[in-house]
């Protein structure tokens, strides 16, 4: 799994959008300890969380399985740019058979669990997908044999309130283990000076 922060919005957006309300622009540092502070006083400490909506973040994220792709869609306020499977399927039809115990093959399309009955039951479903392929049978029905362990990527864009809720869920000891690794490695792309404002959202490991 990757995870890389593509693009952000400068924190003096969010902090000039605040004194939007009150029309206090000549106190802004341009993005300085003041403007930080106003942020977190505002955004954080006195729940108003809508202006931390300002502040956007897109990551390209690869590596990661199907499953944890379904974990995404509970997420609603962000916006998915997903590895398509009509397109690129035919990267498995030149592949040779699949053994159920050759996990180096296997783990360029799959993400593994550990547990060695399932790991060998997706490299299993993969073979019958690569099978389902080479009988000329269309990605769009094709598709329809993918594990879920399948890798995929996607571009991932979300804003700050967003991901504080996505952190606080995601990075929590009852999350699936995946998106537990994924919430972390978001946590620690972000750029240094964004991470107070999330600090209080992530649980550790």
């Amino acid at each position: 799994m990757t995870v890389q922060l593509n693009h952000y919005t400068p924190l003096q957006i969010c902090s000039n959008a605040i004194r939007t309300c009150w029309q206090s622009f000549d106190k802004s540092d341009n993005g300085g300890e003041k403007d930080k502070d106003l942020i977190d006083r505002v955004g954080n400490k006195n729940k108003h969380a809508s202006t931390l909506e300002h502040l956007v973040y897109s990551f390209y994220i690869s590596g990661v399985s199907r499953a944890l792709l379904q974990e995404f869609a509970r997420h609603r306020i962000a916006s998915l740019s997903v590895k398509s499977s009509r397109y690129t399927l035919k990267e498995l039809k030149d592949e040779e058979p699949f053994d159920a115990n050759d996990k180096e093959r296997g783990r360029k399309y799959l993400v593994f669990t550990g547990n060695e009955l399932v790991d060998s039951m997706s490299i299993k479903a993969l073979e019958n997908l690569r099978v389902v392929l080479k009988e000329g049978i269309s990605n769009d029905i094709a598709k329809y044999c993918l594990p879920e362990s399948y890798k995929t990527e996607l571009t991932w864009t979300i804003n700050a309130r967003s991901l504080q809720n996505f952190l606080s869920l995601r990075s929590s000891k009852a999350a699936l283990w995946e998106i537990r690794n994924l919430a972390h490695m978001v946590f620690d792309a972000l750029p240094q000076e964004h991470k107070y404002i999330f600090k209080n959202c992530i649980e550790e490991i």
